[in-house]
């Protein structure tokens, strides 16, 4: 299978090392041509357009910033499906809301090709060990056919049901995640006000029914270590805002959720955009 790759930034390079590795041969573009250099170095072609990777490969992966950015890569004038993508198998795993999601798919069905939406949830260093989650939507044949591929990207996927589905479940994973990380900071808070050690709290707080599997991630970053940034804060603020829309599309009130978008807006206007997720534990 031959793979093109679009959206070469904090998780796509990581992800198209590990194609390379397990020996499929990848064509990548991105609109940021330089970031395109690590990749190109390892054994990846550059394309010079979107429709080149179209035309190059079997299976075309998108991993964009928001709806607007996925939407032009795929229907722009030149984007992945202006022209001939008969048989051709797409797959986003970007972070947008499920009705964007149909409308590509739609779109790349009437020219005849295929499309799985596939978001993941890991960070950096899950897509360096081949480690992530994939939530998938879409036909159980076309997931099938791209099993290889996952494989070597990922310890586990999930087939959700059909297309939209894999996205619904990023934007119910993310919520919860980030309610997380907002309700360990204010707890944190409280007991540093009180006196409680911020070192022993967060010690206590792991080995507790309280944990959630990120912490354990993160605890060398929140004790003061140098760490990579997995997830900033001005992407988070991204995803909570597509949360948002996603559920006033469904009539649903999401009360903590957006009591978790204040405390992250907070962030931000204390100049912390390009923190981790994790540093409003020790920031805020």
């Amino acid at each position: 299978m031959k793979i093109g790759f679009v959206g070469i930034g904090r998780m796509g390079e990581p992800m198209v090392l590990r194609l390379l590795e397990g020996r499929f041969p990848v064509i990548v573009w991105n609109r940021t041509r330089e970031k395109m250099n690590g990749v190109v170095t390892a054994g990846a072609s550059a394309a010079a357009s979107l429709p080149e990777v179209s035309a190059g490969a079997d299976a075309v992966f998108t991993m964009v910033t928001d709806d607007a950015a996925v939407e032009e890569t795929y229907l722009g004038s030149a984007g992945l499906l202006s022209l001939s993508v008969a048989g051709k198998l797409f797959v986003d795993m970007s972070t947008i809301l499920p009705q964007t999601v149909k409308r590509i798919a739609a779109a790349a069905a009437e020219r005849g090709a295929s499309f799985v939406d596939a978001p993941v949830a890991g960070t950096v260093q899950p897509a360096r060990e081949g480690r992530l989650l994939i939530f998938a939507g879409g036909d159980v044949s076309d997931i099938q056919k791209l099993k290889p591929a996952f494989d070597v990207l990922a310890r586990r996927v999930d087939h959700l049901g059909p297309v939209g589905s894999g996205t619904a479940m990023k934007l119910v994973h993310n919520a919860l995640l980030t309610a997380c990380w907002a309700a360990l900071s204010e707890a944190v808070l409280m007991g540093s006000s009180y006196g409680l050690d911020f070192k022993q709290m967060l010690d206590v707080i792991s080995q507790s029914p309280a944990a959630f599997a990120a912490l354990g991630v993160k605890m060398p970053m929140l004790l003061g270590q140098r760490a990579e940034i997995g997830f900033n804060i001005a992407n988070v603020q991204k995803d909570l805002r597509t949360i948002k829309q996603f559920a006033d599309e469904l009539g649903i009130p999401l009360r903590v959720v957006q009591s978790v978008r204040e405390t992250f807006d907070e962030a931000a206007r204390r100049g912390l955009e390009a923190e981790d997720v994790a540093s409003i534990v020790r920031k805020m």
